[in-house]
């Protein structure tokens, strides 16, 4: 790195004198009051500087008292870990059993395509509003309370849901329910990334993201088994979240607050506690050390004042680490994934497939591979790294969508005629049509036919009943008994089954890698002071997509065919996969304290170097200027 140096430190008991811009020098001595300790991979000690704005003191560890890799971690670890990401099953479930309620709640409601959006969508709008609050609230409240506290609105969102008497009040539980998901959606992965060790991290905040896909998993069971009720199936569907939101509520109870939040409030004693306990019992004195002077560090800059929010852009590293992890964000949600899982069991509809039942249990069998393919991501992402595998993800994401687009376009391009054309009673356009294909972009219509084998005779497009979407207005078909078949939103075809392999083509390279790994990063690359609200932000724009892409999902298969708008998904992941590749950095391994220094170089310059490359050089913070030594020019490259 240019302009910057390295110099060496005898030992832990000699002090270290470095010049300062106006000639200060600051004194850096390890003693048993406070220890500074800054030492490199082979026990050198560097200095280096971040950039011309400001460096950062990271103490890492090495030698000593150090946190032992090969020791097993506490079973408390694993048990906190679990109970914390039961925020993300809540996550998974209640944003993954709409898919299967749907279905039969637009039959019983009669839900036309924009009530359908808006009881999909305001659940993701109401967390992007409450992820965007929940930073200040995080920060005050800490990591243990909004838990507890998004725990108790899943439980009353729940109950709403599962008592709801027409779809308003519906409407208003799923708003509720939003409210629990945006505060667990931005608190969870951050709690996670405090109390985890340097080397499991990664791991650790995955399982959260496995948990969000065993969510829908288990949503999409739920909405198989309630499927055969004749009525009030999706109460039962949409109720269940009350089960897990308890349990986390009571576990919660019993387990601790984060120790760097603790450190940052002054209870110096009880955070050491804490993390003593979720160490097992090994000796913490060295990590401990290092968030503190790290907190010391961050309480010099929040002294400067002023929003947090105003700071951050004010600060260049921790403007380019938000600016790539709202990127990160964005563009997992605009390769589609949440239309993928909201509107599954529709899109399989869509694709051809007939029963409701048949659409929901398929629907199940992607939201498995999701889950299944989550698993391969958590074993992974300390393997390969966080780089490598979004990279990866990204790539096999876009194809996935490609196939699922080409699927679409065979069942268009061989989309049953229209022979029939009845005099329409009520004058609408839908007898206008001459293929399945276009009938059904048109929502009021239907298609009403008989089969002969694979042939389709004997076709018409009439419109639907306003009473309900599973007859015809009219004619042939707006009786349930009569032998011909009603298709609503579907056309008949024999290439569903390319559809359903996109689909798990889609979540099985989605799952890995662009699932949880934007979430995973965001809870590592801003410094303390600004985690919360850096994480409150970037699961905003997470959610500001999301309710973007599942509002208009059914609006543009109207406008854009059904192909087409998987099409637009397919190059917005393409563009996706420039941005990681050449702005995303490789945090693996790295404390949390020292990723800020990732940063320190132009935005999208950054993803071309790992830490492994630099042999994990730590840097310090100083007020003066640096220079290299002929040593270790090479090393600052």
């Amino acid at each position: 790195m240019a302009g910057c140096s390295r110099q060496k430190v005898a030992d832990d008991e000699e002090p270290s004198l470095i010049a300062a811009d106006d000639g200060e020098q600051s004194l850096i001595a390890a003693d048993d009051e406070e220890r500074s300790l800054i030492a490199a991979d082979d026990g050198e000690q560097s200095l280096i500087a971040a950039d011309d704005e400001e460096r950062s003191l990271i103490a890492a560890p090495s030698g000593g008292d150090t946190l032992d890799l090969a020791a097993p971690m506490p079973v408390f670890l694993y048990v906190l870990a679990g109970f914390s990401a039961l925020g993300g099953f809540l996550f998974g479930y209640d944003t993954g059993v709409v898919s299967g309620a749907m279905l039969l709640l637009k039959k019983e409601m009669n839900l036309d395509a924009l009530w359908q959006e808006l009881l999909v969508s305001s659940t993701v709008g109401a967390a992007a509003l409450s992820a965007l609050t929940g930073g200040s609230l995080n920060g005050a409240l800490g990591r243990r309370t909004c838990i507890l506290l998004a725990s108790c609105i899943f439980t009353v969102g729940g109950i709403v849901l599962s008592v709801a008497p027409e779809k308003t009040t519906i409407l208003v539980g799923r708003i509720i329910v939003g409210v629990g998901i945006g505060i667990a959606s931005m608190t969870v992965p951050v709690y996670l990334a405090e109390v985890a060790p340097p080397h499991l991290r990664g791991q650790l905040v995955t399982i959260n993201n496995l948990f969000i896909t065993g969510g829908q998993f288990f949503a999409s069971v739920v909405d198989g088994a309630f499927s055969y009720l004749r009525h009030d199936g999706w109460r039962y569907m949409l109720g269940l979240s009350v089960i897990p939101a308890a349990l986390q509520f009571v576990g919660f109870l019993f387990l601790p607050e984060s120790p760097r939040w603790l450190l940052q409030k002054g209870r110096s004693q009880e955070a050491r506690r804490v993390l003593r306990r979720i160490r097992g019992g090994q000796s913490v004195d060295e990590e401990y050390d290092t968030i503190r002077s790290s907190i010391v560090e961050e309480e010099k800059e929040a002294g400067r004042g002023g929003l947090v929010i105003w700071r951050i852009l004010n600060h260049a590293p921790t403007r380019r680490a938000l600016m790539v992890g709202c990127g990160l964000q964005m563009f997992q949600q605009l390769s589609g994934i949440n239309t993928v899982m909201y509107y599954s069991a529709t899109i399989l509809q869509m694709a051809g497939v007939r029963d409701d039942k048949q659409a929901i249990w398929l629907a199940s069998l992607t939201a498995a591979t999701n889950f299944l393919f989550t698993l391969v991501g958590v074993w992974l992402v300390d393997r390969v790294g966080r780089r490598k595998l979004i990279l990866g993800s990204s790539l096999g994401t876009g194809l996935g969508l490609t196939v699922l687009a080409v699927g679409f376009l065979l069942s268009a391009q061989n989309s049953p005629d229209i022979t029939l054309h009845p005099v329409d009673p009520l004058n609408s356009t839908c007898t206008s049509y001459w293929s399945c294909d276009l009938c059904m972009l048109d929502p009021a219509c239907g298609f009403c036919y008989r089969e002969n084998g694979t042939r389709v005779n004997d076709a018409s497009c009439v419109p639907v009943s306003q009473a309900s979407t599973g007859q015809a207005a009219w004619g042939r078909c707006s009786n349930q008994t009569d032998s011909p078949l009603w298709a609503y939103n579907y056309c008949p075809t024999s290439y569903s089954w390319i559809v359903l392999l996109g689909l798990i083509l889609y979540l099985a390279c989605f799952a890995p890698g662009m699932g949880p790994m934007p979430w995973t990063v965001n809870s590592e690359i801003y410094p303390l002071w600004a985690r919360s609200t850096g994480n409150a932000c970037s699961a905003g724009v997470n959610w500001t997509f999301n309710v973007l892409l599942s509002l208009t999902f059914l609006h543009i298969t109207e406008y854009l065919t059904y192909y087409g708008a998987f099409f637009l998904y397919a190059g917005l992941t393409g563009l996706g996969f420039l941005f990681i590749l050449g702005c995303l950095p490789e945090t693996q391994g790295l404390q949390l304290e020292e990723i800020e220094n990732l940063f320190a170089s132009q935005l999208c310059s950054c993803g071309a170097s790992s830490p492994s490359d630099n042999h994990h050089v730590q840097y310090i913070r100083v007020k003066g200027s640096n220079h290299l030594s002929d040593d270790d020019a090479s090393d600052g490259e």
